[in-house]
C-alpha cells in the first residue's frame, strides 16, 4: 500500500492560476465567468476513486453511497486502527471563592470548577467498525424500523454517533441531525417535521426529551449512548409516561447480533440525512442531503488533501457531528484510512483534566480541525508561556518566528533547524506530530493563521455551508497563503454576482467582486418542506446563493470579504462588515471572543467581548487595578478604558479605517457557550441573543446620542 508522504509547508509551492474559467461559456452581465479548480476543469468530480492513493488497482464497488464508503474502507484498510475513544474514570469538582458584583454590590460567592479524569484511548479496526454498523442496522430492524424510516440523532460527537449514522445507512434509513444544544423547541420542531421513528441521544438529554415526546408522536424507540451513564429515573419516566421503548446503544448492537439481516443498500439519490441548522434566529432550516451529495463532497476534497493525509495519520474528532464540516471530515477520514480519536472540547487540553493528559497530548494527532475560537485560544496559550519567559527567550522566539516566515517566503533552507531548536516545546504541547490543521466555521485572523502555521504546522482554510455539503473553498496545502481562502474543491464551481447595494460588482478593479454562488453535485436540491426558502436560495439551473461576498484575486483564489446579512450601514452612510472587524479585533491578546455591533443611528461600531482572563489580569496589573476574579475586574471603568485602547490599537494595526475603529467596549463576565444560547453549537455568534443580554451595557458604551 502506498501512503501519502508529502509534508505541507506554509508557503506557495505550486504555480498559479489556481482556478480557471470553464471553457465555452457565454458571458453574463453582472456576473463573473464560472470558475473551477484545474483538476475539475473538464468535469466536476462526483465520487471518489475506489482505489487507495497511489495505486491503480480498484477495490470493491464504486463508492456512490455512504454505505458503500464504509464497506470499501473495511476492504481497503482491514485490520488497521480505525477509531478510538476514552472512558470517563472520574469527575473532580473543585470549589473556589470568587468576588462578584450582585445588584451593584461586591460579594464573595462559591464557584464550582469541574475536571475530568479519563482513561487511555481504546481502538477498533476498520473491519470491526463495519461489523458494528451492520449490527446497528440489524438492531434497528429488530426493533421494528424499516427502509425509509428516519432515525433522529441528538447527541455530542462520539464513535457511537457515527456508527448510528452508518448503521441507519446500511438499512436505507435516513438520519436527522440536530445539535445537542438545540434546546427543546428546536428539537421538537425537527422531530415533528421529519416524523422520525427512533432517536439516539446522550443520557443527560433524556429529561429534555420527555416534554418533546408529548408532541413527537412518531417516536417509538429511544436509544441512549452508554459511553456515559444514564439515571434509572430518567429511563423509567420515559417508559411509563411516554410509553416508548428505551434501550442503550450496546443493547441495540446486541439485538442486531442476535437478529442478523442482510443490508438494504441505499441508492445514490436516496436521502442520507436531514441536517438542521443551529437556528440562532428563527426556525431552524432542514437541509436534505442525498448519499450522492456526501460522496461528492469527499470526491471534491480528495484531490486537494489526499497527497498529505492517509494511513498512519491521526485525526482528532471533537467538533459537533451535527455540523456539516465534521460530518464530511469524519467520513473522509474513513476513505483516507486514517485513525480518528474522539475528544471533547472540555477535555482537549491538560488544564481541564486531572490525573491524565488532555485529548490532544494523549492522542497525538497529526491533523486537527478547529474553528477560529479554538485557534485563538491555542495562540494565546502559546503567547502566555512565551511572555512568562525571560527577555532573552522572548526575543529568541519572535526573532525565530520572523526569520522562519522570511525563509519560507524566499524559499531558503533553515526552517527545520528553527523548528527543532525554538519551536519544539510548542509542537510538543499539541502532541508533537502535527503536520496540518484546518480552520472552518468562520474567518480566522490573518495574523493567527500565520502564527499557527509558523510555530506549529501549516493552517489551511476551509469554507462551505450545510447546503453545499461543506464544499465552497478549500486551500490546497501547496497553495498556502494567508491572503485568501484558496480555490474550490473538485466538486463545485463558483461565480460572483453583483451586489450593487454595497458596491460589490463583477466589473470592479483590480479584482472582480460579488455574492458567491456555488453549483455542483454536492449542492442540495431543496430545503426540507420549505418551498419559499428553496425559491429564495436556489436558481432553476442549480446555483446556490451563499449570501457571502467574495473577490477573485490575481492567482485565481477566492477571498471572503463580507456577508450580506452582516453588512450594516451606519449613520455616515458607509457599510461596515461585522465579521471582518471581528477577525481583526480578535487578534488582541485580551479578547477570548468578540461580537461587533453597529447601530444604524451611530457613526461607529462598538465591541462586546469575553476577555481572556490571564491577559485581562496582566493588563489590570499594569495600570494598577486590583482584583482576583474576572467578575470583579470587568466592571472597573479604568480597566474598561484600557481594554478599549487595546482593541483600538489592534484595529489600527489591522488596517481598519476610521469608521471601523470601535468607540466603546462592553466586557462580559460570562463565557459564551451553546448552553446559555450566546453562541450556536458551531460556535457562531447569536448576535440577537448577545445584544439582548447586554443591551443596557451597550447603551452605556455608546453614550447619549448626538
Amino acid at each position: 500500500m502506498v501512503t501519502p508522504t508529502l509534508t505541507p509547508v506554509p508557503k506557495l509551492v505550486s504555480r498559479p492560476p489556481y482556478s480557471l474559467d470553464v471553457p465555452g461559456q457565454t458571458p453574463v452581465q453582472g456576473e463573473t465567468p464560472v470558475r473551477r479548480t484545474p483538476v475539475a476543469i473538464n468535469g466536476l468530480h462526483v465520487r471518489p476513486p475506489n482505489r487507495r492513493w497511489g495505486e491503480d488497482e480498484a477495490i470493491g464497488e464504486e463508492i456512490d453511497t455512504v454505505y458503500k464508503l464504509v464497506k470499501w474502507a473495511a476492504l481497503a484498510y482491514g485490520d488497521s486502527q480505525c477509531m478510538g475513544s476514552r472512558k470517563l474514570v472520574n469527575t473532580h469538582v473543585e470549589t473556589k471563592k470568587v468576588k462578584k458584583m450582585v445588584d451593584g454590590e461586591e460579594r464573595e460567592v462559591d464557584k464550582n470548577w469541574t475536571y475530568f479524569e479519563l482513561g487511555h484511548y481504546e481502538f477498533i479496526t476498520f473491519k470491526e467498525y463495519e461489523q458494528r454498523t451492520l449490527d446497528v442496522g440489524a438492531g434497528l430492524r429488530a426493533i421494528g424500523l424499516n427502509q425509509g424510516d428516519r432515525v433522529h440523532i441528538f447527541a455530542a460527537t462520539s464513535q457511537n454517533w457515527l456508527a448510528m449514522s452508518h448503521g441507519a445507512a446500511s438499512q436505507s434509513m435516513p438520519i436527522v441531525t440536530a445539535y445537542d444544544t438545540l434546546g427543546a423547541e428546536g428539537l421538537k420542531y425537527s422531530m415533528v417535521a421529519t416524523k422520525a421513528k427512533a432517536i439516539f441521544l446522550d443520557p443527560h438529554l433524556l429529561p429534555t426529551l420527555n416534554g418533546v415526546l408529548e408532541h413527537a408522536k412518531d417516536i417509538t424507540h429511544v436509544i441512549w449512548n452508554n459511553q456515559n451513564k444514564a439515571k434509572d429515573a430518567h429511563i423509567e419516566q420515559l417508559r411509563t409516561e411516554r410509553g416508548v421503548t428505551v434501550l442503550s446503544f450496546d443493547d441495540l448492537v446486541q439485538l442486531g447480533k442476535q437478529n442478523p439481516v442482510a443490508p438494504v443498500a441505499p441508492a445514490p439519490e436516496d436521502l442520507c440525512c436531514i441536517m438542521y441548522t443551529s437556528g440562532s434566529t428563527g426556525t431552524p432550516k432542514g437541509v436534505p442531503l442525498k448519499h450522492s451529495n456526501v460522496v461528492a463532497a469527499i470526491a471534491g476534497v480528495n484531490p486537494v488533501v489526499q497527497p498529505f493525509i492517509g494511513p498512519g495519520d491521526r485525526l482528532l474528532a471533537y467538533l459537533p457531528l451535527a455540523h456539516i464540516l465534521e460530518f464530511v471530515f469524519e467520513n473522509a477520514c474513513l476513505y483516507w484510512g486514517s485513525t480518528m480519536g474522539y475528544g471533547n472540547p472540555k477535555t482537549l487540553s491538560d488544564t481541564s483534566v486531572r490525573n491524565c493528559l488532555g485529548d490532544i497530548r494523549e492522542f497525538t494527532p497529526s491533523v486537527l480541525v478547529g474553528v477560529p475560537a479554538v485557534w485563538e485560544t491555542v495562540k494565546k496559550g502559546i503567547l502566555a508561556k512565551v511572555n512568562a519567559g525571560s527577555p532573552l527567550l522572548r526575543n529568541l522566539f519572535w526573532g525565530a518566528l520572523a526569520l522562519k516566515e522570511t525563509l519560507m517566503g524566499l524559499g531558503l533552507p533553515g526552517s527545520g533547524l528553527l523548528d527543532a531548536i525554538v519551536f519544539k516545546k510548542i509542537k510538543d504541547a499539541t502532541g508533537g506530530r502535527m503536520k496540518l490543521c484546518l480552520n472552518g466555521g468562520g474567518p480566522v485572523a490573518k495574523d493567527t493563521q500565520k502564527f499557527i502555521s509558523m510555530a506549529i504546522c501549516p493552517m489551511i482554510i476551509g469554507y462551505g455551508l450545510t447546503e453545499t455539503t461543506a464544499m465552497g473553498c478549500l486551500q490546497n496545502p501547496n497553495e498556502w497563503t494567508a491572503e485568501s481562502i484558496g480555490a474550490m474543491p473538485a466538486s463545485v464551481e463558483a461565480k460572483l454576482v453583483d451586489f450593487p447595494d454595497a458596491g460589490y460588482l463583477a466589473t470592479n478593479k483590480p479584482n472582480p467582486q460579488g455574492e458567491i454562488w456555488l453549483r455542483g453535485p454536492s449542492v442540495l436540491s431543496e430545503y426540507y418542506e420549505n418551498p419559499e426558502e428553496t425559491a429564495a436560495a436556489l436558481t432553476e439551473d442549480g446555483w446556490f446563493k451563499t449570501g457571502d461576498i467574495g473577490e477573485w484575486d490575481q492567482n485565481g483564489h477566492l477571498k471572503i470579504i463580507d456577508r450580506k446579512k452582516n453588512l450594516v450601514k451606519t449613520l455616515n452612510g458607509e457599510y461596515i462588515a461585522l465579521e471582518k472587524l471581528e477577525s481583526i479585533y480578535r487578534s488582541a491578546a485580551v479578547v477570548a471572543n468578540i461580537c461587533v455591533y453597529a447601530d444604524q443611528d451611530r457613526s461607529k461600531p462598538i465591541a462586546i467581548i469575553v476577555p481572556a482572563e490571564p491577559a485581562l489580569k496582566k493588563l489590570a496589573s499594569s495600570i494598577g487595578v486590583k482584583g482576583d476574579s474576572l467578575e470583579e475586574l470587568v466592571h472597573n471603568k479604568k480597566l474598561q478604558a484600557a481594554v478599549l485602547k487595546e482593541l483600538q490599537n489592534a484595529g489600527r494595526a489591522g488596517g481598519l479605517s476610521g469608521i471601523e475603529i470601535i468607540e466603546g467596549v462592553v466586557v462580559s463576565d460570562e463565557e459564551w457557550n451553546p448552553q446559555n444560547g450566546l453562541v450556536t453549537a458551531a460556535q457562531k455568534l447569536n448576535r440577537k441573543g448577545i445584544l439582548n443580554k447586554y443591551k443596557k451595557e451597550v447603551d452605556e458604551a455608546y453614550g447619549p446620542k448626538e
